[in-house]
């Protein structure tokens, strides 16, 4: 069989691109346009409306970096137009390429009423359909000049990527302002063609289909006089209808169209930008809304929505109309679209709370379903924080984008660290920007994995990140894909819709196990070092802000502060955001990251001290403040006592050069180069230190990945690396052993100490760090065979091997762990605790020196120096803690890494403080004490099993309690809960591995 095919489709590009598209605006006349530039940063609405403009020409180059400009388009609708269809082509400039990366405008009339966004596949404003001829178009844009940040090809270092040092070369040419005629006629033969040629594109040679498509499309071009398109494409239809009405084959895979707009809260522009970009897609999709009746469209992360409500009322009011109408759907249920390696405990619980309560607050929704398609790998602790909060379901993508090993399953259970299974979907378009292409529509029905049992998928649709969302020409697509041979179905439905039926048609779907690990950009869990610990230490403030606030309450009658802390919470889950938290944003975005922590931690300090002095009273009495869960120097969780300031070992000269540090139950030999070479467990004469290697090693690597320069490390990094030993100096302090390095533009200096009592080797790291394209590691070889170690995550931990026998095991080179890192062997093991640090790496060595032992190497990451996107990334000092701690089990691990985080705070009193609640079983972590959000005064105690094994405890409340109740993160009754057993102010605790509770304590 001879195929034609090659020759039809070059045939049908021509035509299309030549003839039939241009024939869409057949008619047009130039509008009127002058512009007013803001001076700094966006203005009100009133104002851009306000402003006198002055004359502007197409063809003008306009906008500095991160500029505003207010375009006044003016012109007539001719007369001769009476009775056509008519619509506003406005061109800020576009590149159609790279939707969502650029210029972007709002629309209003001159009353202020949004109309819709301006994107570069959206640049049409509806005058009339008809018109009547003569009408007067008066139309005012609201167009930002965003410069273009992303270049594929390749990265280059910019210093656009900030306000400050962007300069004011204007970045856009203005391309076109007409009004123009719209045949819809023609419009609709492009869709047809499109559809039909792109479906025969993706058949198969032998397919009658795909011969009957292609005859067809000949009969169509064959109808259209290229010199009078308009007046002809109706006959072309005509030839095309046979074609378009064959229904899909009973087994054709079905596709739920999601309408879908992925904004990023910020990334490649700051987060007020955002706020902007929300606006206009909103109004851009209810406008659409009101013009299509079958489409939907879902938009998560409450915080936009918040932006929405607050910034932009006029547009606020459209959007709960769709709402109510059940055509515009909150999803996700969360804050934001977060990272969830990095975030805490508590702050991924909150992500939930807060994102489930805005929509059940301002529209009743209930969302069940978590909707992540773009964050970069989930923890293991996420399914039963899920399930807490009230949900059930799971989407992301993200996960196609895996390097080395391609995921088995699109549909499937997700089962975390306790046991809590969420049913998952992965969407096998591969994509969270669908555009209804025959491509991505086929690549769907033939990646999807679990064909046989399943058939259901569902498809995001639209274009994301300011590109405007959901187009005219996605749903004309769609409707032609609704029954089509040859094709997947495609029908626009709601998240939970999707849900619900492929959970009814897959009853019992394959499991996956722990961490859905991202086999990419895992160097995100290192850049922008200031921004993860800014955000470790507020997470650690509010909980000791909340603890204090509340028992302060209690106890004397503190004002607890509700709105204080709500809106810290929310802008601390803001900053979770995954290109916020991942150190994957512009200059700009993490300059304000770094303010942002600072007035935190500022206000939360300010709360903590407040509170810790209404619960002392006025008094000279030396107190300390354990905000930690577990008791320490015989100060009780959560409460507050006497102490004495334990004076730190003093070093001794060591022979050979270097110091000892020794307090009776730990030895540590540091040598004259100021490493580790022996850090001994006395009591179980036990070496920590690897034979003839040494700790404290820091070691710097090439690091120049092959594409995302702040987002990946490739594991070819560890082919070269300098082991930085020279010291400049090694010298004994009262605090310990100072040790300053130099190399390169930058310089180290180090204090390791050892307290008396505790079996804790303590480094304090400054980092001045002026290097380039270099990754900066700390490496402590451990003489420990272990095949497994564990990693804190939220809510417990989970294990990674630490060989590689497999390609899942080799691909994890980098990875995320919490407060600390824990290896042992049976009867002893070794954690390695951390203040602010969460990438990591741990390997496997055999020894060559006879012993044939085996070392464990782990190494925690500190810095790294990308160009890209921001070209000055963690430049400047930087300071970490770290501890390791010989002889820890699993407890230790957990108690040490929680003390690490929370430094006791001491001031002065008249009495020791008691705690409201405790627990009598160091396995059980109390995670949060706070007042309940609904103002009720009642006292809600989250807490969780941290050891991995079943328990009973007691938790003993320190007020009189006329109820206890099971709740959800949310702090609802759960019904399904057995009653707790309670016995005075006792309650008792039955947790299964990992399991998460919280309580609700009604005081009398």
């Amino acid at each position: 069989m001879h195929d034609d095919r090659s020759l039809v489709e070059a045939r049908l590009k021509r035509v299309l691109d030549e003839r039939i598209r241009p024939a869409v605006y057949p008619e047009s006349v130039p509008l009127k346009v002058a512009v007013w530039h803001a001076p700094g940063e966006p203005v009100p609405v009133a104002e851009g409306l306000a402003a006198e403009p002055e004359p502007i020409e197409v063809g003008a180059r306009w906008g500095a970096p991160w500029g505003t400009s207010w375009f006044r388009v003016t012109g007539t609708v001719p007369e001769a137009w009476a009775g056509r269809t008519v619509e506003a082509l406005l061109d800020l400039g576009f590149d159609e390429n790279m939707p969502g990366f650029q210029c972007e405008g709002l629309v209003y009339r001159p009353d202020g009423t949004p109309v819709k966004g301006l994107n570069p596949r959206n640049q049409w404003v509806r005058i009339g359909a008809p018109v009547e001829g003569g009408e007067q178009v008066r139309l005012h844009v609201e167009a930002a000049s965003n410069p273009v940040i992303l270049d594929y090809h390749p990265f280059l270092p910019t210093r656009l990527g900030d306000k400050e040092t962007a300069g004011s070369e204007p970045q856009y040419t203005l391309t076109r302002m007409d009004l123009a005629v719209f045949d819809e006629t023609v419009w609709q033969l492009v869709l047809d063609l499109e559809v039909l040629g792109e479906l025969m594109a993706e058949l198969p040679l032998e397919s009658a289909r795909r011969w009957d498509i292609l005859r067809a499309v000949e009969r169509a071009l064959d109808a259209i006089d290229l010199q009078d398109v308009n007046g002809t494409a109706a006959q072309a239809r005509v030839r095309l209808e046979t074609v378009l009405s064959e229904p899909a084959v009973p087994s054709a895979h079905r596709i739920s169209a999601v309408g879908h707009a992925h904004i990023d809260s910020a990334w490649l522009w700051p987060l007020r930008e955002t706020v902007r970009k929300v606006a206009r897609t909103t109004s851009n999709m209810t406008a659409l809304l009101e013009d299509e009746p079958e489409f939907v469209f879902a938009m998560s992360q409450a915080q936009q929505w918040a932006w929405v409500r607050d910034h932009r009322p006029e547009v606020w009011a459209r959007v709960k109309k769709a709402v109510a109408d059940g055509r515009f759907v909150p999803t996700g249920g969360m804050w934001v679209e977060s990272d969830t390696n990095m975030p805490g405990s508590e702050a991924m619980a909150r992500q939930f709370v807060h994102g489930k309560r805005f929509f059940l607050d301002e529209f009743g929704v209930e969302n069940d379903e978590a909707w992540l398609p773009d964050t970069f790998g989930f923890a293991a602790g996420l399914p039963q924080i899920i399930k807490a909060a009230g949900a059930k379901w799971l989407l992301t993508q993200k996960i196609s984008w895996s390097q080395t090993n391609k995921f088995p399953h699109h549909t499937f259970q997700w089962e975390g660290i306790d046991g809590t299974r969420i049913f998952t979907h992965f969407p096998p378009v591969d994509t969270y920007n669908c555009s209804m292409k025959g491509s991505e529509i086929a690549h769907a029905a033939r990646n999807f994995k679990d064909k046989g049992v399943a058939r259901h998928s569902l498809a995001p649709t639209g274009w994301g990140d300011g590109g405007g969302g959901t187009t005219r020409e996605m749903i004309g697509k769609a409707a032609r894909l609704r029954d089509l041979e040859g094709s997947a179905t495609v029908v626009w439905e709601t998240p939970a819709e999707f849900f619900a039926k492929a959970e009814a048609e897959y009853p019992d779907p394959p499991v996956w196990v722990g961490e859905l690990y991202l086999e990419l950009h895992r160097a995100t869990l290192t850049s922008q070092a200031k921004t993860k610990q800014g955000n470790r230490r507020s997470e650690h403030l509010l909980r000791e802000a909340e603890l204090w606030a509340a028992t302060a309450a209690v106890r004397t009658g503190f004002p607890y502060p509700h709105a204080e802390l709500d809106r810290i919470w929310k802008t601390v889950l803001l900053h979770q955001f995954h290109d916020i938290l991942p150190g994957s944003s512009i200059a700009w975005v993490h300059r304000e990251a770094r303010r942002t922590y600072e007035l935190i931690a500022e206000e939360l300090t300010g709360i903590i001290e407040a509170a810790q002095r209404a619960l002392a009273g006025e008094g000279t009495r030396d107190l300390v403040f354990n905000s930690a869960p577990h008791s320490r120097g015989g100060i009780p969780a959560g409460g507050a006592g006497a102490a004495a300031v334990p004076e730190p070992v003093r070093p001794a000269p060591r022979p050979g050069g270097g110091y000892v540090l020794d307090n009776g139950l730990l030895r540590v030999e540091i040598d004259a180069r100021g490493l580790v070479v022996s850090a001994y467990d006395i009591e179980a004469d036990r070496e920590t230190v690897a034979p003839g290697a040494a700790a404290n090693l820091l070691q710097l690597h090439a690091d120049f990945p092959n594409m995302w320069d702040a987002w990946d490390v490739d594991e070819f990094y560890r082919n070269t690396v300098t082991d930085l030993t020279d010291a400049d100096e090694v010298t004994a302090a009262a605090e310990g052993v100072r040790i300053v390095r130099s190399f390169g533009a930058s310089r180290v200096t180090q204090v390791l100490s050892l307290a008396p009592g505790e079996r804790r080797l303590v480094l304090d790291t400054e980092v001045d760090w002026h290097e380039t394209e270099k990754f900066l590691k700390l490496a402590f070889p451990l003489d420990v065979h272990a095949e497994r170690y564990a990693s804190e995550t939220q809510f417990g931990h989970f294990h990674r091997p630490t060989h590689t026998n497999t390609s899942w095991e080799a691909a994890k080179f980098e990875t995320c762990n919490h407060r600390f890192v824990h290896l042992e062997e049976p009867g002893w093991g070794v954690a390695l605790v951390n203040d602010s640090t969460y990438g990591h790496d741990v390997t496997r060595t055999v020894r060559t020196d006879g012993d044939r032992g085996t070392t464990t190497t782990v190494r925690v990451s500190l810095l790294r120096a990308p160009r890209f996107p921001d070209p000055e990334t963690d430049q400047g000092v930087h300071r970490f803690r770290h501890a390791l701690v010989p002889g820890a089990g699993i407890g230790d691990a957990v108690r040490e890494g929680w003390r690490v985080n929370l430094p006791e705070r001491r001031t002065t009193g008249a009495a020791e403080v008691a705690p409201l609640v405790t627990v009598d079983r160091d396995a059980v972590v109390v995670t949060a004490v706070k007042l309940a959000d609904d103002g009720s005064g009642d006292v809600v105690v989250r807490f969780h099993e941290a050891h991995g094994g079943r328990t009973r405890a007691t938790l003993a409340v320190g007020f009189e309690v006329t109820d206890v109740t099971v709740t959800d993160l949310l702090e609802r009754p759960l019904a399904e809960a057995p009653a707790p057993e309670v016995s005075g102010n006792r309650v008792t605790l039955r947790l299964r591995p990992f399991e998460l509770a919280t309580l609700r304590l009604r005081r009398a």
